[in-house]
């Protein structure tokens, strides 16, 4: 029976996997809001997976720092303060770091642009007024306009009636877009408060968590499966939290760099571009650029040619930091060569924005470390000699 039983089963479950991409073609509006409805269910599970993902870097740090065993007896001291006391210290460390390093910088370059405004407007003014002093055709350009004569031929009548029906039209559908917004901000903010608190639980119970799922999987599937899945699971935290490590320490030293640089040549906002450039860099290859962009803006109120000096400042050091700094610190640390960085970012932002770049990086790192793996067995399986698929350099 048990022969029978494992005939029929490969076959069943290809004739199950048809009927189901079947039904999911022929009637993907529906499958496409299932999926939404399922995704806005569990979002708060995965929010506070990524939050506890992150807590869990500094919290592991502060319990491997506060938390020493003894060298005599072997044991912690305080064990049971360990887990509550770390995870505390760890909430309070980046919330410190978010809400008095980076926020306030953000607000500053907000606060800063509106200022130059009026600025630009002026200076855009004065460079008017002096074109048209160097050029005089072009002021007689201007006064040939017969402005009244095109001003008395528009319809003020019916360009009044439109602006009408589109307050009347409007008003209406303002109302419904700031009720949406309403309900968005306030859904956001459950959402990230019930993930802060499912990554609270999560952290806090880790232990016992993981204990609970190897028992699930040892109990339903057959060990050697166990023990490959436990594996997979393995590596994806070690790459995660190697990858948030250095990423971290890399956003660091590039911040470190600029505001040395930026300070020894005089550059204006020195501090707050440089915190900029190091919150940015958590994106991986395209991050900093966003960071020199908003630098660009904040320098160019004070001095044009002072931003023009700061995008060579920003060229030097980024090949410095790509070549010299990120290699080492987040390069080896993931294994993943930098083309497929790029392909992973590049995929991940398209789908995922912000996140997607975050995450794809050491996800496409499993990935390419288990394809190597099974490549590098399946060609000894074969012996399969290096040279059939080893290129010399041209």
């Amino acid at each position: 029976m048990d022969g029978k039983k494992k005939r029929w089963v490969p076959p069943a479950l290809i004739a199950g996997g048809t009927a189901i991409l079947y039904w999911g073609l022929t009637n993907f509006d529906t499958l496409q809001k299932l999926l939404l409805t399922l995704l806005g269910l569990v979002s708060p599970f995965l929010v506070g997976g990524c939050i506890a993902f992150v807590l869990n870097v500094p919290m592991r740090a502060l319990e491997r720092l506060l938390f020493r065993p003894s060298k005599k007896t072997g044991k912690v001291r305080l064990a049971k303060l360990k887990r509550p006391l770390c995870l505390t210290l760890s909430i309070v460390l980046v919330t410190v770091v978010l809400s008095c390093v980076v926020f306030p910088q953000f607000g500053n370059i907000i606060v800063t642009i509106r200022d130059a405004v009026p600025v630009w407007i002026a200076a855009l003014q004065k460079w008017g007024m002096g074109i048209m002093e160097k050029y005089p055709e072009v002021g007689q350009f201007l006064q040939q306009i017969n402005w009244e004569t095109n001003l008395q031929q528009i319809n003020w009548q019916a360009m009044l009636d439109n602006v009408w029906k589109f307050l009347q039209e409007g008003a209406g559908t303002m109302f419904d877009s700031t009720v949406s917004i309403i309900g968005s901000v306030f859904s956001g903010a459950t959402t990230a408060f019930l993930g802060f608190i499912f990554a609270c639980y999560l952290l806090a119970q880790k232990e016992r968590l993981s204990n609970q799922c190897k028992r699930l999987l040892y109990a339903h599937i057959k060990q050697e499966r166990a023990d490959s899945v436990l594996r997979i699971a393995s590596l994806a935290n070690k790459t995660f939290s190697s990858f948030i490590t250095g990423q971290c320490v890399e956003a660091v030293i590039l911040g470190c760099m600029f505001w040395v640089t930026m300070t020894i040549f005089q550059f204006p906002y020195a501090g707050t571009i440089s915190v900029i450039i190091a919150f940015t860099a958590l994106i991986p290859v395209f991050g900093a650029f966003v960071g020199m962009f908003l630098g660009i803006l904040l320098i160019l109120v004070v001095n044009p040619i002072q931003a023009l000096w700061f995008i060579v400042l920003f060229q030097v050091l980024q090949q410095l930091e790509g070549n010299l700094i990120y290699p080492r610190v987040v390069g080896s640390s993931v294994g993943l060569p930098g083309i497929w960085v790029l392909v992973a970012v590049t995929i991940g932002g398209s789908a995922f924005g912000v996140l997607g770049m975050l995450f794809m990086v050491p996800l496409a790192s499993v990935i390419y470390t288990l394809v190597r793996e099974h490549t590098a067995k399946q060609l000894e399986k074969r012996n399969v000699p290096p040279e059939k698929y080893q290129t010399s350099a041209q």
